[in-house]
């Protein structure tokens, strides 16, 4: 399949979301972030993921104001912080103001539920539809919802999530759960899509880079990608940012895409889900 850095997939209300975009988690705010976001869009990146936890807003907005890129043109994303989502509805609401408060921007393209609180995350999608509605968030959806959260989810939603954006990479497909959001056309998103570098240390990913003349990491992007989940790998240095991004001139073969699927473990190197405590 014929892509580039600037292909994208639909999310179910037409909206479009660039498949490769920047992770920003760990990316300090300030200059760090700043320059990295900067970088991003200069090499062609036009996604940039941020979050009110990574506590880099302000920055990833600043970046994005001295690109001198129209704003419509870069799809930025955040999310609905747990401490927000357990203080109930009017609570998220004003955390989403905050969130907008700086950026210092009128809407974001896409705003997630970060984590499924227990007994919260209903209150929180009722604040997130609200959002939806008055037009503030292009789309909207979660992240770190299991396919149980999300059937619990859909018996009173009255927006279907259009994203999940959950922990993927070759160590962990969750592959029920990838073939339950194509059934309800949710376009699902991969963090630490190399493993938080751990993917270093698996000889195959290597073994079917050197046949492309790739390292580890860009097959696993590719990987995502083939599989038509948007992938949002971080870093702070150029380079890495450039290599990240040069993985749209090559295309895994069936047979490499079924060897790297076969490499799930169930593995994960974030918390689990069901098991959150923050």
């Amino acid at each position: 399949m014929a892509m580039n850095i600037a292909s994208t997939v639909s999310l179910q209300n037409g909206v479009k979301i660039p498949l490769l975009g920047l992770g920003t988690w760990q990316s300090k705010e300030g200059h760090e972030v700043e320059q990295s976001v900067r970088w991003a869009l200069e090499i062609g990146y036009r996604h940039i993921d941020t979050a009110a936890i990574y506590k880099n807003e302000q920055g990833v907005g600043q970046a994005i104001r001295d690109s001198k890129i129209p704003r419509e043109q870069i799809f930025v994303t955040t999310k609905l912080w747990n401490d927000d989502s357990r203080l109930g509805y009017e609570a998220c609401l004003k955390a989403f103001d905050q969130s907008l408060q700086r950026l210092k921007f009128d809407y974001v393209d896409l705003y997630l539920v970060h984590w499924p609180v227990k007994g919260h995350y209903k209150d929180a999608w009722r604040a997130v539809e609200k959002i939806y509605a008055d037009g503030r968030a292009r789309a909207v959806g979660v992240s770190n919802f299991l396919m149980h959260h999300l059937e619990d989810l859909l018996k009173d939603a009255k927006v279907v999530p259009m994203a999940d954006q959950v922990e993927m990479h070759p160590y962990l497909l969750q592959k029920p759960l990838m073939d339950f959001c194509r059934q309800h056309r949710i376009v699902q998103e991969a963090w630490a899509p190399l493993m938080q570098g751990k993917l270093l240390q698996v000889p195959e990913l290597a073994k079917i880079g050197a046949a492309h003349g790739k390292t580890a990491a860009q097959v696993a992007l590719r990987w995502n990608v083939q599989h038509g989940v948007v992938t949002i790998p971080k870093s702070v240095q150029r380079h890495r940012l450039i290599e990240n991004a040069t993985i749209f001139d090559f295309e895994l073969s069936t047979a490499e895409m079924a060897a790297i699927d076969g490499l799930d473990r169930n593995t994960r190197v974030g918390p689990h889900p069901d098991h959150i405590n923050f």
